[in-house]
């Protein structure tokens, strides 16, 4: 015996309880399963968790540093990470909860806790129960990568999920993988107290940035005592007496890092592999995301795929974004498209940094004709005033439309200043509406006028 539903939505990410209302307030009778957690990745171990570890972290590192603006702290600064992990407890569990509340409170909604797996392609089974529904919607995100072959001895180690747990400062946490996740944990366990050390594969950090930010960026990790390995070719974790060691194989310095902690931070996998995707008929590509077409349906009708599982953006924001696509065709007549999405996202090590578009790198490549501006932090008053005068802001825009193709503003507030430059994009408007705007100053944005002043050939 099953029951029937208009529509199943599998997970409660960010992009899950929002189309479930929208099609709950439509009239439509909506199935939502959750497995562990509502909210997902970004409210239980993704973006709220983890800032607000950035945040304590910042403020350590603001009373360490206190005495060159003048104020004097007496005594030792002591870090009570059992109460770091309490603040943060809060902060995730109360977002947690709210999700929870807004869910079980919907009208037309059925939740049911439990794992879902195709039966067919219109049937789900939960628990002891089958669900029938025309349209069903994947919203089941991702997890952290571990290649099975880098932890030979099968000891423990760490990711971004199991960091939540970590009440204590490790001694010497060797983070894996030089990227966004490795480096805000790298920044923020090395400001808790810890000794860090950053291992990457490839030639530099954050490799799909330009290299001026990823240079500047291992700058500003290296200047707070963070060492980085670069160039590692293999890597392989073992036993130690002291808790792990890492062979890496690297161009300069030592084959073996010894250290307390591993964390693995080489990259995320969908949460496809269980979910009976075979008889379902869903297709997947070669590393298990969800094939989808511009409007977000997979090749079986009545099946869409949104958030991490598709493979499209990975972020919270394009999570949501891609309810605001499905939800616009399925029930606007507005004919949304992942197409119309402008590439954005953040860093959040301290400074953090904010990109849209395409980089540099990318506009060369392209082979169209375009214009560079850049302007070091040294010269903006907001970051002199504060003392953090690490980063750039570096704007690419076309010489012809003189529309803007990218940016990256790397330094103090960049991950909210980016937003003047990413709305013009939207707007399609030349660079120039922002260059005849008149901002607020003393800003990190009123120096995006100035950038845009300073255009130069891109040679």
């Amino acid at each position: 015996m099953s029951t029937k539903f208009d529509a199943i939505v599998i997970g409660t990410g960010q992009s899950g309880p929002a189309l479930a209302e929208r099609m709950s307030d439509a009239g439509m009778r909506v199935a939502v399963i959750e497995r562990k957690q509502f909210g997902g990745t970004c409210v239980n171990t993704g973006c709220i968790p983890t800032k607000t570890l950035v945040a304590s972290a910042r403020a350590a590192h603001v009373a360490k540093t206190a005495s060159a603006f003048g104020v004097m702290i007496d005594g030792t600064i002591n870090i009570d990470m059992k109460k770091v992990k309490a603040r943060k407890d809060e902060v995730s569990g109360t977002s947690s909860q709210s999700v929870e509340s807004w869910v079980r409170g919907m009208k037309n909604v059925t939740v049911y806790q439990g794992h879902a797996r195709f039966q067919s392609p219109h049937s789900i089974s939960v628990n002891d129960e089958i669900l029938e529904a025309e349209k069903i919607f994947i919203n089941v995100g991702g997890r952290a990568f571990v290649p099975s072959d880098g932890n030979e001895d099968g000891i423990p180690y760490l990711t971004n999920s199991t960091m939540m747990d970590v009440d204590f400062v490790p001694e010497h946490l060797i983070v894996i993988g030089g990227s966004y996740i490795g480096l805000e944990f790298g920044q923020m366990y090395k400001r808790f107290g810890s000794r860090v050390t950053i291992i990457e594969k490839g030639p530099r950090l954050i490799g799909r940035e330009d290299k001026d930010v990823s240079d500047t960026v291992k700058e500003i990790l290296e200047k707070e005592g963070i060492g980085i390995r670069l160039n590692a070719g293999s890597i392989s974790v073992r036993k130690h007496e002291q808790g792990v060691k890492v062979d890496v194989d690297c161009n300069e310095g030592d084959t073996e890092i010894i250290g307390s902690h591993v964390l693995w931070a080489v990259g995320r996998v969908p949460n496809t592999d269980d979910l009976g995707l075979d008889k379902s008929g869903v297709e997947t590509n070669e590393r298990g995301y969800i094939n989808v077409d511009d409007q977000l349906r997979t090749n079986v009708e009545g099946i869409w795929a949104i958030g991490d599982c598709n493979g499209k953006g990975a972020f919270t924001h394009t999570s949501y974004n891609d309810f605001e696509i499905v939800a616009a065709n399925l029930l606007d007549n507005d004919p949304r498209r992942v197409s119309d999405r402008i590439v954005c996202y953040g860093l959040f090590i301290d400074p953090p940094l904010g990109r849209v578009g395409m980089t540099e790198e990318q506009v060369r490549k392209s082979g169209r004709k375009a214009l560079v501006g850049k302007r070091m932090m040294t010269r903006v008053g907001r970051a002199r005033e504060r003392g953090e005068t690490d980063g750039f802001i570096k704007v690419v825009v076309d010489a012809e439309t003189k529309e803007i193709l990218g940016a990256a503003i790397l330094g103090i507030e960049g991950d909210e200043a980016i937003h003047c430059i990413l709305d013009v994009m939207y707007a399609k408007a030349p660079y120039t509406v922002i260059q005849r705007a008149v901002h607020i100053h003393p800003t990190v944005s009123e120096l995006i006028p100035t950038v845009l002043g300073s255009l130069q050939p891109l040679e």
